[in-house]
């Protein structure tokens, strides 16, 4: 009976044939490219933040902003979670 393997099977395959050496080196490049994703996406979600932020400034002018960036206080926040939360 032949058994189709996923894509990720032969990926762990692979590397099992691989020397031990060859595999630490490549979970190290494993490693340094999920971070590098990490921070590119940390990098997206500040700049989306900044800009919303902009927007929430210009519509509200110091009030409490629908869409985008929101001001308030922590108890403001923590009401805004708890009926997101629950409703």
């Amino acid at each position: 009976m032949i058994t189709l393997s996923t894509p990720f099977e032969q990926a762990l395959e692979a590397v099992e044939r691989l020397p031990v050496s060859d595999q630490s080196a490549l979970v190290e490049i494993i490693r340094q490219r999920l971070l590098e994703q990490r921070r590119a996406e940390m990098a997206l979600n500040a700049r989306e933040a900044r800009q919303a932020f902009r927007e929430g400034a210009r519509s509200s002018a110091g009030a409490r902003s629908s869409a985008g960036a929101q001001y308030g206080t922590v108890d403001d926040l923590r009401r805004d979670l708890l009926d997101e939360a629950c409703g």
